[in-house]
């Protein structure tokens, strides 16, 4: 049986220095293997000790019982403070609470419909555009979803398309960006005061300063257009006018941009990993492939999909939810204990790491049946309809889970099953995809698949 493809895991313990080596190249091989079993590790280093938590129990404790006691660490902001400043991602206590009374009214069930529109647009954009490439030669398809998940984004918040120039700047600038990001950052590893400069390399501070300068351009001319009354009705406008039940306070334009930085990061980078993970699936598993298109064939007859049509794509959900499942865009997510606490029989000293990971909780071999096998049916049994309950977690859990995740669930499906109704996607032998995660989890050497039109 062909498995989903996997990255190795380190045998035994390492040094602090070979680790930091073995993470700066891939998140994941730097894990030992044993995390695929265990309920919890320790991992002890010179300036901080960390606990990674699988156990179910711990998990809803970390996230949901009582989440105010166990912050976002600061350590994660470190690396991602050029670009995003102080956004909903990087914030903890008032501040994120204020950020979240704010943001999440324009992701509520209503205003899905509202974009649906938007993303429509994007999708039918991406078939054009891989349709002028479907040649049967190989073809980088994580180019592609990221291109197309940077459109539904520039739709979606400020109802202009990638073709526009500040929007194709910005997706230009982004890619830059990814590449000059390094994993790893000093404030990351070593606790420094505030007062402390943070090192970043200059290509990185150079692309996080000029997305920025875009953003706020974007950001300045609809606040003009809101002032003149001119402003469309899509998710900026909504976000911008929205005020703090409890303050009144609206965002201003540096706060605004904080924020469309991340949607930018979390709502392109990670919605192009998904859709791109689940395409190679697809070619790895050509029967559910085949599904897929007769399923979107039967919805969608001789129109374009609307809205209604969304909860009739049964299949592509399943799919879409089973990639993320096996490739989570954000495998690993990093708390701080607020006070001391105890977990199994350990002390957990006041300011340890608490590491939640979707990858090992999601391929969990004491959790889920056949964990690395890829089956979008284990959904309706019971063994997979438990672990969606307690050990599924792609947008995090709790009260910081994705504000987009119902955003990311119309997306996915929406798009997945557009290209695969329009496209046959085969597999390359010689360029199998090897996962890798930095930010987020992509192909080692990108994810290459032969692309031909269906007939």
């Amino acid at each position: 049986m062909t498995l989903p493809p996997k990255p190795p895991a380190r045998e035994g313990a390492v040094s602090l220095r070979r680790y930091m080596q073995l993470f700066r190249q891939d998140i994941l091989s730097a894990q030992p293997a044993r995390l695929y079993r265990a309920w919890m590790a320790e991992y002890r280093t010179p300036f901080f000790r960390s606990f990674l938590c699988n156990q179910p129990e711990l998990v809803d404790l970390i996230l949901k019982e009582r989440p105010d006691d166990f912050p976002k660490s600061d350590r994660i902001r470190e690396g991602l403070k050029p670009l995003l400043g102080n956004s909903v991602f990087v914030t903890n206590g008032e501040t994120w609470k204020r950020q979240r009374r704010i943001i999440d009214p324009s992701f509520e069930g209503g205003r899905l419909r509202d974009t649906y529109a938007a993303m429509l647009e994007a999708g039918q954009g991406a078939v054009e555009r891989v349709r002028m490439r479907a040649d049967g030669e190989p073809l980088e398809i994580e180019e592609e979803t990221s291109h197309a998940a940077a459109d539904v984004i520039f739709r979606t918040l400020f109802s202009i398309p990638i073709e526009h120039a500040v929007a194709r700047e910005v997706f230009a600038e982004f890619k830059e960006h990814q590449r000059s990001q390094p994993v790893l950052n000093l404030g990351a590893l070593i606790p420094l005061p505030r007062w402390f400069p943070r090192f970043h390399r200059r290509k990185t501070k150079a692309t996080a300063a000029k997305i920025r300068r875009l953003i706020t351009q974007l950001t300045s001319e609809r606040m003009g257009e809101i002032e003149r009354g001119e402003a469309p009705d899509d998710l900026a406008t909504k976000i911008m006018t929205t005020a703090d039940p409890q303050t009144g306070e609206r965002f201003d334009t540096e706060e605004m941009v904080d924020q469309v930085a991340i949607f930018f990061l979390a709502g392109h980078e990670t919605s192009a990993s998904a859709l791109a993970w689940a395409l190679y699936l697809l070619a790895l598993y050509p029967d559910w492939q085949e599904r897929l298109a007769a399923e979107a064939e039967a919805v969608y007859g001789e129109g374009a999909p609307g809205f209604a049509d969304m909860g009739k794509l049964r299949v592509a959900r399943d799919i879409f939810r089973e990639t993320l499942r096996l490739y989570p865009p954000v495998p690993m997510m990093v708390r701080e204990a607020a006070c001391p606490e105890h977990f199994r029989d350990r002390d957990v000293p006041k300011g340890s790491q608490i590491v939640l990971s979707p990858w090992h909780l999601q391929r969990h071999e004491r959790l889920w049946e056949r964990p690395d096998e890829f089956d979008p049916a284990r959904f309706a049994t019971e063994n997979g309809k438990e672990c969606l309950r307690h050990a599924y977690m792609p947008f995090s859990a709790g009260q910081r889970v994705c504000t987009g995740a119902g955003f990311a669930m119309i997306e996915g499906p929406l798009i997945l099953s557009l290209l695969v109704r329009a496209f046959r996607f085969e597999a390359i032998p010689e360029r199998p995809a090897m996962p890798v995660a930095h930010l987020t989890v992509r192909g080692k050497d990108g994810i290459w698949l032969k692309v031909t039109p269906r007939a």
